[in-house]
């Protein structure tokens, strides 16, 4: 900035998120009260409350300093929902008597109340138990942590949210803080996001929110931005004079399976491509971000999303498995697509030019997540090999997980002839005795460490619907229709036309096997 005949520095103040802020003023030595709302429900008996248990097993929930409280609209006693939750916590067959005994002391932490989602008295009877645990663990008021999850539908998180903000909050001046974790969906589309995220971000400031999106805690997932950015030879090779395309999909080998009702009401797009595989898809094509932290890496991320350019509609391939309008919840005339295939293209310097293909599908022929990233063939190819198929970096996200680059080699023996192979790093081989943390696990010790680093941004997930609004606006409004398909089949054949059009080059008489041990 110039004065007066000089030039004087100004520092630019840096942004410091909540969880910067409470490494510098206060240590976090409260009670932490963990609130799971929708105590009764799926979500929470098979997700929220086993990766708790697993938590508390590995010693990141001290029992001295963790309560957890169970809310929900049945009304049952503390151990009516402990037996509910307790076939969950633990797999049979690795049951063992030190697991039995964790369990059991897990369950003693668990305190039930009983309440509906709009009612003032409710949320007031929570707090007062909430309250009154802090009491007896000599908590200092304004030093508690409280930690609301909301393992609800979104149609009652205005109203949740409101009763907390009201009734459930903690004084946050002396190190302690109150949290939500919001599942997904979040929003339908553009306008009914933008709403939500309204309502909520009224009550709360931003560092208090999670919005959570389970596919950002799988450890593949983890992985992306360490093989991206840890390793020498990736970083020239990572842009469009080395890649031909990008593909991220995900397939299932089942149907809706009795949740015909709800698939219908959102379908393939708004259930997986609009958000976990976007999520992956962000991984693989932001730019380095300045440092690791939190709001550095999201804002790359976001980034990524509003460089985007419209889907085209010939890059486009919808499908509904054949049998799926035969599940009573399912509208006989339903145009939902169970199979989507759509090319996203990046308008930057890195990318220009190159197809990000994202594909999902149910009732597929097999089930597998994975990334794979195609490379350009080898100019000069004096071996005339590129008949074989092209080189490949594959990461498996499940089952599986793996990740193997597939590259030509020449086959063993006295004649001079080539073979595709592949260097393998398998998780189940080479890290026997590491346990993979579930995903859960790692994405709710991290809102009680306040890394928001795998969570979804206000800003990152308003660009997110803004790619895909349009699209899903003429689908529901029956202008795009899918195309039938058999289950138990790849999917449309228009799909892998599609591919080929897009330059991808399937690589025949190559299948890669995971080792065994």
């Amino acid at each position: 900035m110039m004065g007066s005949g000089g030039w004087s520095i100004e520092k630019r103040s840096s942004f410091r998120s909540e969880s910067f802020l409470r490494d510098i003023d206060a240590p976090e030595t409260g009670c932490l009260s963990i609130v799971v709302l929708g105590a009764s429900g799926d979500l929470a008996k098979k997700k929220t409350f086993p990766a708790l248990f697993n938590l508390y097993r590995q010693g990141f929930l001290p029992s001295d300093e963790v309560y957890i409280f169970g809310y929900a609209r049945t009304k049952i006693s503390d151990d009516e929902l402990r037996n509910r939750i307790r076939g969950f916590l633990v797999d049979n067959k690795a049951a063992s008597s030190k697991h039995s005994d964790d369990v059991v002391k897990f369950l003693q932490l668990i305190k039930y109340v009983s309440g509906s989602y709009d009612s003032e008295e409710g949320f007031q009877r929570l707090d007062k138990e909430i309250s009154e645990h802090e009491i007896s663990k000599n908590s200092r008021e304004g030093s508690s942590r409280r930690l609301f999850y909301l393992a609800l539908p979104p149609s009652v998180y205005p109203s949740v949210c409101k009763l907390i903000r009201n009734y459930c909050m903690n004084k946050s001046d002396l190190g302690g803080w109150t949290r939500i974790v919001v599942e997904k969906p979040f929003g339908r589309d553009l306008e009914s996001a933008e709403k939500l995220s309204a309502q909520i971000g009224d009550l709360f400031d931003e560092p208090q929110i999670y919005r959570i999106d389970h596919y950002l805690g799988k450890e593949l997932v983890q992985n992306l931005l360490v093989l991206r950015f840890a390793n020498r030879f990736f970083l020239p090779l990572w842009n469009r004079d080395n890649i031909a395309n990008v593909q991220i999909v995900f397939r299932e080998d089942f149907g809706t399976e009795g949740r015909g009702g709800y698939f219908d009401e959102y379908g393939i797009i708004r259930d997986i491509i609009q958000n976990h595989l976007l999520q992956v898809f962000c991984l693989v094509a932001m730019e380095k971000p300045v440092s690791l932290k939190p709001e550095h890496i999201r804002d790359e991320k976001v980034k990524v999303l509003q460089s985007v350019l419209p889907i085209e509609d010939e890059e486009v391939v919808l499908g509904q498995y054949e049998g799926y309008r035969d599940d009573s919840t399912v509208p006989d005339n339903s145009n939902t697509p169970t199979f989507a295939t759509m090319v996203l293209r990046i308008h930057n310097e890195r990318w220009e030019g190159v197809p990000f293909i994202l594909k999902a599908g149910k009732a597929l022929n097999s089930r597998k997540a994975e990334i794979r990233v195609q490379f350009k063939d080898v100019p000069g190819d004096i071996y005339k090999c590129q008949k074989q198929g092209r080189n490949e970096f594959v990461i498996r996200l499940q089952p599986s997980e793996a990740m193997y680059m597939k590259l030509t080699v020449k086959q063993p023996g006295l004649e001079m002839s080539t073979v595709q192979s592949e260097l393998d790093l398998s998780y189940r081989q080479r890290y026997q005795e590491v346990v993979i943390p579930e995903a859960y696990e790692r994405l709710i010790l991290d809102t009680i460490r306040g890394d928001q680093q795998h969570f979804v941004r206000r800003d990152e997930l308003k660009a997110a619907w803004e790619i895909f609004t349009p699209i899903l606006h003429r689908i529901d409004n029956g202008e795009f229709k899918p195309i039938p398909y058999q289950p138990g089949s790849r999917g449309p054949g228009e799909a892998d036309e599609l591919l080929e059009k897009a330059g991808y080059v399937q690589t025949h008489g190559y299948i890669w096997i995971p080792p065994t041990l």
